[in-house]
């Protein structure tokens, strides 16, 4: 299997002088969906935690609603790409076959090939109330994610989609040049692995839009904390299906968009975001 790594050779100049040498840098590789012999979508990505991408790839796009759905699932190598090779159990794929639609997906492309714009901004699913949390906890899970980072640590060039709950700290964490990609992965993870969702956090590396909400609320996370800031349509969509949305989040604070009743101390107002700083 490729190698999520790549050594290039480079030249650098830098302060007036020239020098080189190698690089580490992402892997970035086809990578097919397909499910009971037709091709779905063809996306960009790591070629790390594939199996965990093929089922979080295939629950955040309604696909299954189950991992166990899926009941074969074989990754296979070609010599431009890799296929994502799964059969589905027969009542899902005839419904499949009624909906099939094949996407072109470059990296970080969440919404490509959707053919209509009610795909597009389909609601969330709702989430259930989930645990609250303080300020403290979740400026320590933030905190505990880019040590954890090992592409990104060789790279500088990743994004990465955490889980965070309150007895286990960090319990998956995924790595994708494409940060859909990541929280697909992630959400594969914790499917497989059967984790509780609705006891803690998705972290993001990246920025919120839309999709970024409706791929969480398909976790069932009740809470989703972000380092950059959310699209106007992401926090609409958050409201919508009950999630609290935090982003900006630094060292010092972080911004709640939606629900701030998850989060100790986060006084409802007339202002669209409660700042909390630490």
């Amino acid at each position: 299997m490729r190698e999520p790594v790549h050594q290039a050779q480079r030249k650098v100049w830098r302060n007036g002088a020239l020098s080189e040498g190698a690089r580490l840098i992402p892997e970035e590789t086809a990578l097919a969906l397909t499910y009971n012999g037709g091709t779905y979508a063809v996306m960009m990505g790591t070629p790390e935690d594939l199996g965990d991408f093929a089922v979080g790839f295939s629950l955040s796009e309604g696909v299954v609603q189950s991992a166990d759905e899926i009941e074969t699932l074989d990754i296979v190598e070609l010599d431009n790409g890799i296929e994502l090779r799964m059969w589905l159990k027969s009542e899902k794929a005839e419904r499949l076959a009624e909906r099939r639609r094949h996407i072109a997906g470059p990296t970080g492309c969440g919404l490509c090939g959707i053919d209509s714009i009610a795909e597009a901004v389909r609601p969330a699913a709702i989430v259930s109330a989930g645990r609250a949390f303080t300020p403290r906890e979740i400026m320590a899970a933030v905190a505990t994610v880019p040590p954890l980072q090992e592409i990104n640590h060789q790279t500088r060039a990743v994004h990465a989609a955490a889980f965070w709950t309150k007895t286990g700290g960090i319990v998956a964490l995924r790595e994708d040049v494409g940060r859909h990609n990541a929280l697909d992965k992630l959400a594969g993870a914790l499917a497989r692995d059967k984790v509780a969702t609705s006891e803690g956090m998705v972290l993001l590396t990246s920025r919120v839009s839309v999709e970024m909400v409706q791929k969480t609320a398909a976790i069932g996370a009740p809470l989703l904390v972000a380092v950059s800031a959310p699209t106007a349509l992401a926090v609409k969509m958050a409201d919508a299906a009950g999630i609290t949305l935090a982003a900006i989040a630094r060292s010092d604070g972080f911004e709640i968009f939606t629900h701030p009743e998850r989060v100790a101390g986060a006084v409802a107002g007339k202002e669209s975001a409660y700042v909390v700083v630490a």
